[in-house]
Parts: C-alpha cells; sequence; structure tokens
C-alpha cells in the first residue's frame, strides 16, 4: 500500500496502463511468493528469512533515494505540468519494487507448508486483496499528490526510505 501511494505521489503522469501494473505487480508477486515460498520453500527458507531484510533495504532504499533525486532537481513547473514531466515509472523499477515488498511473502508459504494449509486457496486470496489494497492506495496518492505538487516525489521516496529502514529493523 505505501508503495503503491508513493508511486501515485513520485509519478502523477502515468498512463492508465502504467497505474493499472501498479496493483498488478504487487498483487502477482504477493500472491506468487507464498506459493514459491510454499513448495520450495525448504531448499532457502534459511537464507530467505535471513537476509529478506537487507535485500528490502537494499532496492527500496536505492529507489527511494533515486526519487528523492529526481524530485529535488524536478523544477517546480515542471512537475505540475504533464506534457513538460519525462519522469516515468520504469518496469524495471516497478518489479524491483513488487519484489522487494514481497520477499517476505516466500517466508509466509514456507510456514503454510509446515501448517498444512491450502496454497491453491491461500495465493488468489492473497493476490487479489493485494491487488485491491494497491489500486486504492494508488488512487488515494493520486489525490494527496495533488495536494503535495511538486514535492511529492521527494515525500514518495521517504515512504520508501522508511519501509526500507523498517526492513531490517
Amino acid at each position: 500500500v505505501a508503495v503503491s501511494i508513493s508511486d501515485a505521489l513520485a509519478y502523477p503522469c502515468m498512463t492508465r496502463r502504467r497505474k493499472l501494473a501498479i496493483p498488478v505487480a504487487f498483487g502477482v508477486f504477493q500472491g506468487l511468493m507464498p506459493a514459491l515460498g510454499y513448495f520450495a520453500g525448504s531448499l532457502f527458507a534459511g537464507a530467505i528469512e535471513k537476509y529478506a531484510g537487507y535485500a528490502t533495504l537494499l532496492i527500496l532504499g536505492i529507489i527511494g533515494f533515486n526519487m528523492i533525486r529526481e524530485g529535488l532537481a524536478t523544477p517546480t513547473q515542471e512537475a505540475l505540468d504533464c506534457s513538460l514531466d519525462k519522469r516515468t515509472l520504469s518496469l524495471r523499477t516497478l518489479l524491483g519494487q513488487a519484489v522487494a515488498t514481497s520477499i517476505d511473502a516466500f517466508a509466509v508459504g514456507v510456514s503454510f507448508s509446515l501448517q498444512g494449509a491450502n496454497i491453491f486457496a491461500a495465493s488468489p486470496v492473497i493476490a487479489v486483496t493485494t491487488f485491491v489494497c494497491s489500486l486504492v492506495a494508488l488512487l488515494l496518492g493520486q489525490r494527496f499528490g495533488r495536494l503535495l505538487g511538486s514535492r511529492a516525489e521527494v515525500f514518495g521516496g521517504v515512504i520508501l526510505l522508511l519501509i526500507a529502514a523498517k526492513a531490517v529493523l
């Protein structure tokens, strides 16, 4: 949810297609990772649990710092005028965010396996719930982005840095 809000703040001029890609990417990865953990968890469970926070810190930290840097470098008029705004949420960045925010879901899949949970029921519920929550967050982020104006991208970057820091605490 926080990353969807952050993306909406940072990239107010996204196309509808890119906006839809955000909840789709987060939903797919949040639904897929528990299933992967369920089936392959015993092979990687220790490493995932041990390093998930650091991987999240690294990925979201880099993305957050870049967003802040770009937000501070973007002239006020450019940030408010979509015809001048050249910033885009790249597919690479979006996939990095989706992976970083779903790494811990792999460990959830491992625990589902140990508990004998029905992963075929759980994964789709997780995916759809994440999709809906991310879509609502995206809409909220767009609304608040208009209020924050040119500093929305900086605010979005700060949100990502806070999530990154929380991942290791």
